[in-house]
């Protein structure tokens, strides 16, 4: 019997929603932000994260000349960071999406008006991504995609998002966007971006804000943050849940892992956009080995 359009349409949607509540999450995981945590190279063959996101350049916009800043691994005035091209093309060929982070905790970094952007997006596809320059502060390798760690400035990152996504296989290449805003809805910087519908992946961080994290036991607050970013941000199907690996790594927020697995795990993936933990950063995952922990959960 011939199987109409209709039929054929409802079969496949319901075959797709049940291939994606069974998808097993991914691990994404931030790197460069202390000398002491292993290279790059070590932390893609842990084989526990599929993205790698290195932070971050804390200093660009508004007529500044951008700055690279990673900690104790290397030194880009000298052009010592040209040295980790190796590292991110052995990291792709393992099937890792790597990332440069824009902006940070501190830094110097704003978008003084939509020509800036232009003029940042332009920067960022000649030194990071498929273009061409005489600096490539990280060397030949061509990044994945550009994330947005915005927390000091509110303007103009909607024109930057959009700028960056005029890149879109420019060169073959499809350049992703993400963004890693704070858990009160909607975030103060990254709000009006988001609302683009340019962003691939969101990993929100669920820690440092008491409100929407958890905390002691409690998971409510946590869990309704989730449902209202998963519900609320147009085309973004990549959501993570974004902690710290360890204690130390935040001043909270943290989920021992026992209790992420049994208690909060189960609730979120309840969501179609479920796509993975984001960890804060390689090196309290070092400390703890929570990645190696939860990732058979995911």
């Amino acid at each position: 019997m011939a199987m109409n359009n209709s039929a054929f349409i409802a079969i496949f949607m319901t075959t797709c929603l049940v291939w994606r509540a069974g998808a097993a999450g991914s691990i994404a995981i931030y790197w460069g932000q202390n000398g002491n945590e292993a290279s790059l190279a070590q932390t893609c063959a842990t084989g526990n994260f599929k993205y790698v996101i290195i932070g971050f350049l804390p200093v660009f916009g508004n007529g500044q000349t951008p700055q690279l800043n990673l900690a104790g691994h290397c030194d880009p005035f000298s052009g010592g960071c040209k040295n980790l091209s190796a590292d991110i093309k052995l990291c792709q060929q393992k099937g890792i999406l790597v990332f440069l982070s824009l902006g940070g905790g501190s830094g110097s970094y704003s978008i003084a008006s939509a020509q800036d952007a232009q003029n940042v997006t332009s920067y960022l596809w000649n030194n990071f991504l498929g273009g061409q320059s005489a600096s490539r502060p990280m060397g030949d390798a061509v990044l994945d995609g550009i994330d947005f760690v915005i927390e000091t400035t509110t303007k103009h990152w909607d024109d930057l998002a959009r700028a960056l996504s005029t890149l879109n296989f420019r060169g073959g290449k499809k350049v992703f966007l993400s963004a890693a805003p704070q858990c009160p809805y909607p975030d103060a910087s990254l709000g009006k971006a988001l609302q683009t519908g340019l962003f691939d992946y969101v990993w929100t961080q669920f820690f440092n804000n008491p409100p929407c994290e958890y905390f002691g036991g409690n998971t409510s607050n946590l869990i309704n943050s989730w449902n209202q970013w998963t519900t609320s941000i147009p085309k973004t199907t990549h959501f993570f849940l974004g902690l710290p690996a360890s204690t130390a790594g935040a001043g909270s927020g943290f989920i021992p892992a026992a209790t992420l697995k049994s208690k909060v795990l189960p609730q979120i993936k309840k969501s179609s956009k479920y796509a993975g933990v984001m960890l804060w950063s390689k090196f309290y995952d070092e400390e703890a080995g929570y990645s190696s922990s939860i990732k058979p959960s995911l």
